[in-house]
């Protein structure tokens, strides 16, 4: 099985931690549902090219965060996780984003006015795909 995961070696973020943010995202967004089988720690950490170690990490703070869960002898699997934990999730990741694209704006001098005139850009064109 073959994961949608893109990683950033020049992010300031762990390796790690773009990981479980991803397989959040996955899990919350419904690509993944209860019971989806993960790859195993090796097979992963070889298609991302990145330790085992690292892999190990992500996925031991997913089962304790109840995103997903190991049965021994049998692999990973994505857990049933609530409605609300999803919704978390959703809510959590737009709002990063969106707060990182207004710091950049604010970086660029941009006043409130015109991140929220390109804002409002954004939404008309997606709007209209």
């Amino acid at each position: 099985m073959h994961l949608p995961i893109r990683l950033s070696k020049d992010s300031r973020e762990p390796i790690y931690h773009q990981i479980e943010k991803q397989l959040k995202a996955l899990i919350a967004g419904g690509q993944l549902p209860a019971g989806s089988p993960l790859p195993s720690i090796r097979m992963l950490a070889k298609d991302l090219e990145i330790s085992v170690i690292t892999i190990r990490r992500a996925y031991q703070n997913l089962e304790y965060q109840g995103f997903i869960q190991t049965t021994q002898g049998k692999g990973t699997f994505v857990a049933e996780v609530e409605d609300s934990m999803k919704h978390q999730v959703k809510v959590s990741a737009v709002y990063e984003s969106l707060e990182q694209a207004v710091e950049t704006a604010i970086n660029y001098d941009y006043t409130p006015a015109q991140i929220n005139e390109i804002f409002q850009e954004i939404l008309r064109r997606k709007k209209g795909e």
